[in-house]
């Protein structure tokens, strides 16, 4: 084998001596317009940037007025949410009786767009928590890397949520009890892999999906591009 990479490297090597030296010339202007397509393209990327950031400094109030409007109708974001193909499958019946106290909900690019987001629910007193306000934060490293903060629930007592799974077995599959959609701010090493990975998903059909324009989901207007993620069965992998 190393005879036979050999004699193709100086096969190759042969070949560039061989090409001609006008053609290596258009092959270096062009690989110049390249790169200048590349800086044009970083430009726009960052003029596109520019223009979103001012954009959400225009669409902050109004979203804000929406929220007051929507405080006056009754389990508004419950049934928006109960309506979306996806996220109802993730709202248990006791997540429903949660929901109904739920005043607002927000979501917002860090200032600069392209570095995360946060997503908040701001609820009513209710008998479920003492928290007013829950926030999970997105958080986009330039290495890749995404960090994810999340409101740890402060549960009154008896009133906590299973994490979807029995992590007891039952021959080689795990037990159901019931997936939460509160679990999605639980950063419990005791979620399945199959839950920690749908409950990912969450953050982003509420932001790009749900959030744009909820009153389409209130109104049981479903777009047609709007999939489904599977029943919580499907969800944790369990049939």
């Amino acid at each position: 084998m190393a005879g036979g990479d050999n004699t193709k490297k100086l096969k190759v090597e042969e070949k560039s001596q061989d090409i001609d030296p006008q053609l290596l010339l258009s092959i270096e202007k062009l690989q110049e317009i390249q790169d200048n397509l590349e800086k044009i393209n970083e430009d726009a990327s960052d003029k596109v940037l520019e223009i979103e950031q001012k954009y959400n400094e225009i669409r902050k109030p109004v979203y804000d007025n929406r929220n007051e409007i929507i405080k006056s109708i009754p389990d508004f974001w419950l049934t928006a949410f109960l309506r979306h193909p996806a996220l109802g499958e993730l709202l248990n019946e006791e997540d429903q009786k949660i929901f109904k106290y739920l005043d607002s909900l927000e979501v917002e690019d860090h200032k600069d767009v392209k570095s995360g987001y946060t997503i908040t629910l701001n609820f009513k007193p209710n008998p479920y928590f003492e928290d007013a306000k829950l926030t999970k934060t997105y958080t986009f490293h330039d290495e890749g890397a995404t960090k994810i903060t999340a409101t740890p629930i402060k549960w009154k007592e008896g009133k906590g949520i299973s994490n979807g799974v029995d992590l007891g077995k039952e021959g080689n599959k795990r037990a159901f009890i019931d997936i939460s959609f509160f679990s999605w701010f639980s950063d419990s090493d005791d979620k399945d892999d199959d839950t920690d990975d749908i409950l990912d998903e969450v953050a982003e059909l509420i932001k790009d999906d749900l959030w744009p324009n909820p009153l389409t989901y209130f109104n049981n207007e479903i777009p047609d591009d709007v999939e489904t993620i599977g029943g919580p069965y499907e969800v944790l992998g369990i049939m």
